[in-house]
């Protein structure tokens, strides 16, 4: 308990500094998530202060990173007004049909070539790598500076692609997880088609409903700002106990219960919306990559060796990128917005959500943790140093870069 009180406090005082400095910290190189994973790594393996369990890391992992999974979606199917998604419907799809898919096989082959894996520990790790993070993603493209530096229409694209394809990846960790648990693949088969279609009809019926709600108490006067901005919280906990409870994909249900929500309400609570999002990306995430850094298993790194080195190093480089440029004649997109996409698709809570899934399920060869875990940490280091320069490197190169950076609102020349 005195461990978990120590934990309180240090997170707790790390909010309050980054509250503090919140807007040096929005111009510094670094984020927030990677901020609290340096103090876990710190207080952890380095100092040796807290040292938890591994049942006990892994099971708070998993519901940590699932409950920040279902605020941190419906902010991002909050963030904009749902016509403004309709407009990237053509980027989002090819991204979510081809790309996802691209992604995991070469993390998969990638896994298999360099680490010597076997092929389906290795289609395990590349599915559970897939999806992009929605939590590290809002701190690219939400707040002041990325509204300025980067046009709306390549927000909406980061922001759709990372909601759809966290619920989405799902499909693919499920399938990785019968060859690796040898259970049945009809079985599995089911369960990942229920999980997509089980999961949209949940959204889609909790979203409504909680959106005439919200539209009746409004008719009434009995709702105000504040209570707009806890509901939009607690909507995303309640569409995912829903899901569990009808056993579907629950990270899925939230995004589609967001998306219904967002249809039915229309502008009304955008301002909250906004608060949301910048409460998530800076406070939310803390408790969880501080967890992080006290458990990365680093003798694991380290018996490993420099193969997991050039693993993470490819994955980083190889996974996204060649895919995404390669999508370019069919994304609608500039260069320029196509390689500022196919940069930043970061690795974060969503790889540690199915990380942890697998191993309930079944997965135990520690080689997937191990891996796993350094490839986060990985990409919320090399993503959070290069957020700020990418973005400016976008608005410097775009042709209304100059009225960008000094306030204007960002053309949409995505």
């Amino acid at each position: 308990m005195d461990l978990l009180h120590l934990g309180y406090a240090l997170v707790g005082v790390l909010g309050v500094l980054l509250a503090f400095w919140s807007s040096a910290i929005r111009r510094a190189p670094v984020s927030e998530p990677l901020l609290a994973l340096l103090l876990g790594v710190l207080v952890g393996p380095f100092l040796g202060l807290i040292d938890l369990p591994q049942r006990q890391a892994s099971v708070l992992t998993l519901e940590a990173s699932r409950i920040l999974l279902a605020v941190s979606l419906m902010a991002v199917a909050l963030r904009f007004p749902l016509p403004d998604y309709r407009s990237v419907i053509r980027p989002v799809g090819v991204l979510l049909a081809v790309a996802m898919a691209g992604m995991a096989v070469v993390s998969a082959g990638l896994a298999w070539l360099v680490l010597g894996l076997p092929v389906a520990l290795a289609a395990l790790l590349g599915a559970c790598l897939t999806p992009t993070d929605p939590v590290l993603a809002s701190s690219i493209v939400s707040g002041g500076p990325a509204e300025r530096q980067l046009p709306a229409r390549l927000r909406q694209v980061i922001s759709g692609e990372s909601g759809a394809n966290d619920g989405l990846a799902f499909v693919f960790v499920v399938l990785a997880l019968a060859a690796v648990t040898s259970g049945s693949l009809a079985g599995h088969l089911a369960e990942a088609a229920w999980g997509v279609v089980g999961a949209v009809v949940v959204g889609l019926a909790v979203g409504y409903a909680a959106g005439r709600a919200v539209m009746t108490a409004e008719a009434r006067e009995d709702v105000d700002e504040g209570s707009l901005l806890i509901f939009t919280l607690v909507l995303g906990v309640a569409a995912l106990g829903v899901a569990r409870l009808a056993r579907t994909d629950g990270i899925l249900a939230v995004f589609v219960a967001g998306l219904a929500y967002n249809a039915v309400i229309g502008d009304r609570s955008r301002a909250s919306e906004q608060q949301l999002d910048d409460a998530l990306t800076r406070y939310l995430v803390l408790p969880l990559f501080f967890l992080l850094g006290i458990e990365v298993p680093w003798r694991d790194w380290v018996a490993l060796g420099w193969p997991l080195v050039a693993f993470v190093a490819a994955v980083l480089v190889l996974r996204r990128l060649p895919v995404v440029l390669a999508l370019k004649p069919v994304l609608g997109m500039s260069w320029r917005s196509v390689v500022f996409l196919g940069w930043f698709g970061p690795i974060g809570v969503s790889a540690l959500f199915y990380l942890t899934h697998s191993q309930e399920e079944g997965a135990r060869d520690p080689r997937l943790w191990a891996v796993g875990s350094l490839v986060v940490v990985a990409s919320t280091v090399l993503h959070g140093i290069t957020a700020m320069p990418g973005r400016r490197w976008y608005a410097r190169r775009s042709p209304t870069g100059h009225r960008r950076l000094s306030g204007a609102a960002p053309a949409a020349d995505a």
